[in-house]
């Protein structure tokens, strides 16, 4: 396949960001040839590009974060290093938010969230305003930001070397005429429970300095990787089997049968991918454990690697946070140098090493088929099942995939035992559970609790509402949950209850929105983020996602007849079930929930004539 590239060449800084990620080309000679235009010759599905493949990503964002943009040279520069066509760099690089292909008014850019939270924050004006009228950073839309807990929110970026990014919440000092100075970008947020001896997953949150590693052995750090090593691979998936541990992500899939999947398959090598792309709205959890506990993630990926057979790992993290990547890339180091990664694990002869890596802007690739594509250097478009990735996965080969809070939840159960994790919770729903709280709710924030509390419960323990106001709905498990009224505030959170109420527990999602919020507005945000996006591989989600979002602003405009308004309902339904049944994956299988429940609850459009 010919490379047919520009004669322009790259600047300066765009060939040292390549550079970076690629190493200083072997033989410059090619190299500036691919900068003059000559027709190179792409080895088209050979070792060499495959094997350097999985760079196009982050080669991506290292040009992002030097110059700003995917400039047409510095795009021509990476395909001719690479051997990658030109339209396929550009086809991945159009795929991803973070990577704008044209150059911005000012190098500062301000993302700032227009999702459910911050929408109904207060302040929030106020927020956006700022930044609107600051002549020096451009200002583009963007959907959640993981920081619910503390919206508005927005990420400021600043390309140069090195880059810098900074996330701006009503947590961090905004009085600074500079919108991305600070030492400190953003310190972990605080936990309401802080120091509370029940606690289980975030115990040691706020209670030690992150990256401390002497502190977390000190507060029973590899305590439980040392367990494991001692009990062997078969009997550490058998105590996670027992525990009832389920993905945290939302699926609920079982834990122990995924890992007993991957660690039976004969084809080596297997892989480990912890998926940290948590970019549902509403969803904060993830952020606060790799930002507060990084080694917690660390060591229950070695335990799952070791368990598992998995040689190699990835924590594949959202490009919206960029303390958790700094924290996390200390953490592995640091464990890395004390023997806890590497070749010999804790001296007993097993080898394990993981790398982070980063995200680019696409909610799609929280699915994990999606996540392997994104890895391997292509558009981040879910799979076909079958094959399962416990079979055909990362690079073609098993692949054992868990959210973090999957991973830190095995922790307790091989350090204590499953027949303790499963003295927490109930019997159909075993263990403690992380709960995202925001919006009209006095203490947003991450919250741990066993399976089975009532939903009111909870909102209580993140105080309550806020004086004068009462609750209109909560919307549980997120853009891809439901909503449900006042009456569900005796709804026990646990699997099987949500299920039989027609709800989820989700990803963890509780939002509050109380009486003075506009409930037609957030059902026609979650589908305008839905339609944006869809990665649009197949029809019904690419089609369907559109239509329901503009069935849903004719309904808004108010200047439909009783039978125009009717005809949009029914569409909406029909549109709405052909996406769950068709859908290739999660995204437009869910993309119709939280507006039926809206529809179908609180009767949305529906009011009766006078």
């Amino acid at each position: 396949m010919d490379l047919h590239l520009t004669r322009n060449e790259p600047s300066t800084p765009e060939r040292d960001a390549v550079d970076d990620v690629l190493g200083a080309p072997a033989d410059r000679t090619a190299a500036e040839r691919a900068a003059t235009g000559q027709i190179l010759r792409a080895e088209r599905g050979g070792q060499a590009v495959r094997d350097r493949r999985h760079l196009l990503l982050p080669a991506l964002l290292a040009l992002v974060d030097r110059v700003g943009w995917l400039s047409p040279e510095g795009l021509d520069h990476l395909s001719g290093r690479l051997g990658v066509a030109p339209a396929e760099v550009y086809g991945v690089a159009s795929f991803y938010a973070l990577i704008p292909l044209e150059a911005r008014p000012t190098p500062t850019v301000a993302h700032v969230c227009v999702d459910l939270a911050c929408r109904l924050a207060e302040g929030a004006s106020e927020h956006r305003r700022r930044y609107d009228e600051d002549p020096t950073v451009t200002v583009v839309d963007s959907p959640c930001l993981g920081q619910c807990d503390r919206a508005p929110a927005t990420l400021v970026s600043e390309p140069g070397s090195p880059a810098r990014h900074r996330v701006d919440t009503t947590a961090t000092d905004s009085s600074t005429s500079d919108p991305i100075a600070t030492s400190d970008p953003i310190a972990t947020a605080a936990i309401a429970q802080r120091g509370e001896p029940d606690l289980t997953l975030l115990r040691r949150v706020d209670v030690i300095e992150a990256t401390d590693l002497d502190a977390y052995v000190a507060h029973g750090g590899y305590a439980a990787l040392g367990r494991a090593l001692d009990l062997g691979p078969a009997a550490v998936v058998d105590e996670i089997d027992a525990a009832g541990l389920v993905g945290r992500g939302g699926a609920a899939f079982p834990t122990g049968r995924k890992w007993a999947a991957v660690a039976a398959q004969a084809a080596q090598p297997h892989h480990l991918v912890c998926n940290a792309d948590e970019s549902e709205p509403g969803t904060f959890k993830d952020r606060v454990i790799l930002e507060g506990d990084p080694f917690a993630v660390i060591e229950a990926m070695t335990i799952a690697a070791y368990a598992t057979g998995c040689e190699h790992g990835w924590i594949y993290l959202r490009g919206e946070y960029p303390v958790a990547r700094e924290r996390l890339e200390e953490a592995i180091g640091l464990a890395r140098g004390r023997g806890l990664l590497g070749a010999d694990v804790m001296g007993r002869g097993f080898a394990f090493d993981l790398e982070v890596f980063r995200g680019a802007g696409a909610y799609i690739c929280g699915e994990e088929t999606a996540i392997f594509n994104s890895i391997e250097g292509y558009r981040g478009e879910p799979r076909s099942k079958p094959p399962f990735p416990v079979e055909v996965g990362l690079f073609g080969r098993p692949t054992l995939v868990n959210n973090v809070e999957t991973l830190v939840n095995v922790l307790p159960i091989v350090a204590e035992g499953a027949a303790a994790y499963r003295r927490i919770g109930t019997a159909q729903s075993p263990g403690p559970k992380l709960f995202c709280l925001s919006g009209s709710v006095r203490r947003p924030g991450v919250y741990e609790v066993p399976f089975g509390r009532t939903l009111g419960e909870l909102i209580e323990l993140a105080g309550g509402l806020p004086d004068g106001r009462s609750l209109q709905a909560v919307l549980l498990g997120g853009a891809a949950g439901t909503f449900v009224g006042p009456e569900h505030l005796t709804l026990p959170l646990t699997f099987e209850d949500t299920r039989t109420a027609g709800t989820t527990v989700g990803s963890g999602v509780v939002l509050v929105i109380d009486d003075r919020a506009d409930l037609v507005d957030l059902v026609g945000r979650i589908a305008a983020f839905f339609r944006d996006e869809s990665c649009g591989q197949c029809v019904p989600c690419r089609v369907g996602t559109v239509r329901q979002e503009e069935a849903l602003v004719r309904l808004r405009s108010g200047r439909h007849d009783r039978n125009e308004q009717d005809r949009d309902l029914a569409l909406l339904d029909e549109v709405g079930r052909a996406m769950r049944d068709a859908s290739i994956c999660g995204l437009g299988q869910t993309a119709w929930n939280a507006i039926e429940s809206a529809l179908t609850r609180f009767s949305l459009f529906r009011e009766d004539e006078p």
